[in-house]
């Protein structure tokens, strides 16, 4: 009742012409999302520790880990639910890629929620098994990419787009669209559920990347802008900025829970939804090579899994990395929890402004 009346008030208000502006709902998004966050964090992070759904720690990993044991996990809930309410609340909902983002963003946290909830409350260490996990995922993945390439009205939209170049476009076709657009989803859920390991590590980076790319959604869905940038022009896409400015706000105020020491992890619940939606939004705005720059982190941590094991098997029990993934590795090397943390935001900082340089540098 009290979403139909808040849904019902914000479009009231956006009858006055100010309230139109992409820009300003945008920002009240994030401030909504943000609020939410501030008033249901403490009463979802009773709720979780009173149900006894705390975080199990791995017996191998470092030492200073196993103090975390029995801290409530599956605060990505938080996440999702400051995003759809806010979403619904300033979102256009005649918007398609706005209920395609939102509708990934769910699926995958379902995912995320059910192996959680067998490995926390079931008390299953395996979760749900991988190849179930996988099989979702892909389901999830393969069914936006289909529906996302059979319903492309702009040539552009079907062309991978390389930044800092004028003119330089391959053409997909559909099914090089559908491949690389499963690739991007499920490759980026994944991604940042491995970079998930320290308290604040992955949230920082996903708010950023958010913040990005709704400047990215915004300029592709603005006919002289993406003209005058020369990138492609998308019309709708830049609805998807109040979905963005919301992951930014909720992300913001999970933050404030999860910063060191946190009181609460994310769990496969937020992080794959996260990546998911992050890799739909790149894919829609034709941004997908910026979202593997801007999520740099992203890409080394999974590729530092990828490395370790495969060098594992090919040496017979030889090891690239002290452990995977790479933020395991800097701690063991003797790095501090904050520092890696800290020193991976500000890794991504300057990989978001360079992301964002390709706006211009064309």
């Amino acid at each position: 009742m009290l979403l139909l009346l808040a849904q019902w008030l914000a479009q009231d208000v956006r009858a006055f012409n100010v309230f139109g502006y992409i820009t300003l709902r945008t920002v009240l998004a994030a401030m909504t999302a943000l609020v939410i966050s501030f008033i249901a964090g403490p009463r979802l992070i009773r709720w979780l520790a009173a149900k006894k759904i705390g975080q199990a720690v791995r017996n191998d990993g470092p030492e200073t880990h196993l103090l975390k044991s029995g801290t409530p996990t599956m605060g990505g809930a938080l996440i999702l639910i400051a995003i759809t309410i806010t979403t619904l609340l300033w979102g256009d909902l005649s918007n398609r890629y706005v209920w395609v983002v939102l509708v990934v963003t769910i699926g995958f946290g379902g995912i995320g929620w059910y192996d959680d909830w067998q490995k926390v409350v079931h008390r299953n260490p395996r979760g749900l098994p991988a190849r179930w996990k996988y099989f979702w995922q892909s389901l999830l993945g393969l069914a936006v990419a289909i529906y996302l390439g059979l319903t492309a009205n702009v040539p552009a939209q079907l062309e991978l787009i390389v930044p800092f170049f004028k003119s330089i476009a391959y053409p997909l076709g559909v099914i090089g669209f559908i491949v690389l657009s499963y690739l991007v989803v499920v490759g980026t859920s994944n991604a940042v559920n491995l970079t998930d390991g320290l308290d604040g590590l992955a949230i920082m980076p996903t708010v950023m990347i958010a913040a990005a790319l709704a400047i990215f959604a915004y300029v592709a869905g603005h006919a002289v802008y993406a003209r005058y940038l020369l990138i492609p022009y998308i019309p709708g896409a830049g609805e998807l900025a109040i979905l963005l400015g919301a992951m930014a706000g909720a992300g913001l105020g999970f933050l404030w829970f999860n910063a060191y020491p946190a009181e609460v992890f994310m769990g496969d619940v937020g992080a794959l939804a996260l990546g998911a939606a992050l890799g739909t939004v790149a894919i829609i705005v034709r941004q997908e090579i910026v979202l593997a720059i801007m999520g740099g982190i992203f890409v080394a941590e999974t590729l530092s899994v990828a490395a370790q094991v495969l060098y594992y098997k090919l040496t017979h029990g030889r090891r690239i990395f002290r452990m995977a993934p790479l933020h395991h590795h800097f701690e063991l090397g003797g790095w501090k929890e904050t520092q890696v943390v800290v020193r991976f935001w500000i890794i991504t900082i300057m990989l978001v402004l360079v992301g964002l340089s390709t706006l211009k540098l064309r």
